[in-house]
């Protein structure tokens, strides 16, 4: 059985406010790379300590974002359309996009 969509909204409203509760949710201007390399973005998941998380990006995940990210066992991309309840709590941290942002309030209003 399906969930109607009200209350599928409601558990996602609630997952983003128990990430801010639990600081778990950081925000990014843009989630892009100049060349898709895995070794670089490591590196700069190293500096922001993100080892375990869930970046969502705006209506289209940038190509060589995406590329450089599926190699990294912890690290997993989604659209912002692909956003959903267990993929939030099952992270520990969530990278949301500006792009990101403005798409989830348009979904919730």
């Amino acid at each position: 059985h399906d969930l109607p969509k009200k209350v599928r909204a409601l558990a996602l409203r609630h997952a983003l406010s128990a990430k801010v509760r639990d600081g778990g949710l950081v925000v990014w201007e843009t989630a892009e790379l100049a060349e898709g390399k895995t070794k670089s973005l490591r590196e700069t998941f190293a500096k922001a300590s993100l080892k375990n998380a869930l970046i969502i990006d705006g209506a289209e995940v940038h190509e060589k974002f995406a590329v450089a990210a599926r190699n990294l066992q912890q690290i997993h991309v989604l659209p912002v359309q692909g956003a959903n309840v267990y993929d939030i709590m099952r992270r520990e941290k969530l990278v949301l996009t500006r792009a990101a942002i403005e798409a989830l309030e348009a979904r919730f209003k």
